[in-house]
This record gives C-alpha cells, structure tokens and sequence, in this order.
C-alpha cells in the first residue's frame, strides 16, 4: 500500500464535490501528504443517512 494521500481543496470545494451540507462538514486545512497516523479528512454516511465530513486517524488496520 503507498501513502500517496493528500488534500488539496479547502473544505468548500469537497462539500460542492461531493455534495455535503454545510453543517455536516468539519473545518480543514489542506495537506500536501497524509501518512499513517495523521488526520485526514473522510466523507461517510452518518446514522441519519446523510453524508458528514469528518477528520478521522489514517492508519492500517494490524490483525
């Protein structure tokens, strides 16, 4: 797996991308590179169903 992860648009040009509420999006800053452990940004569907954007660890899954 690489780590070729960044984020390169402000908060207002994901939640038009991706069609997310103003309400459901969490402030960010754009990051040239997000490696394992770092905070990066996700789109998920919350419980009501509705698509949130929220700052969630990256990181690999160890079994």
């Amino acid at each position: 797996m690489c780590n070729l992860y960044s984020q390169t648009r402000n908060v207002e040009a994901i939640r038009r991308l991706f069609n997310v509420s103003h309400n459901r999006a969490t402030s960010i800053e754009p990051q040239p590179a997000i490696f394992p452990g770092w905070n990066g940004s996700v789109i998920r569907k919350a419980d009501d169903g509705e698509r949130e954007l929220v700052t969630m660890s990256w990181d690999f899954v160890l079994l």
